[in-house]
């Protein structure tokens, strides 16, 4: 397994065990409106309500997305490849350590 630096708790990141290695999760701006136009959610409370049930191929391109926010290079087929439950772990953690509900 790689190392990874530690996360910046004040910046919103975390890291998480994906796909054998450590990587770098972040609920960053630019990543909520990746996920509005990726939605197609206008605003915060639509983005929110499409959120609450996401299908497995919503949670490919959320990681997808928070992982780039995290400074990741990861393309969807290898996420495509992590065990679910790590998966919704490390996505929960990322929403959790940004403060969003």
């Amino acid at each position: 397994m790689s190392r990874t630096a530690p996360a910046n708790g004040a910046r919103g990141e975390v890291c998480r065990e994906l796909g054998g290695r450590q990587r770098r999760l972040c609920l960053t701006l630019g990543a909520l409106a990746e996920m509005e136009d990726a939605f197609e959610a206008q605003g915060a409370q639509a983005l929110t309500a499409r959120l609450a049930s996401p299908s497995a191929s919503d949670l490919i391109l959320i990681l997808a997305i928070l992982l780039r926010g995290g400074g990741e290079t990861v393309d969807e087929a290898q996420i495509a490849r992590f065990r679910a439950s790590d998966a919704a772990s490390a996505a929960i953690a990322a929403f959790e350590a940004a403060g969003a509900p």
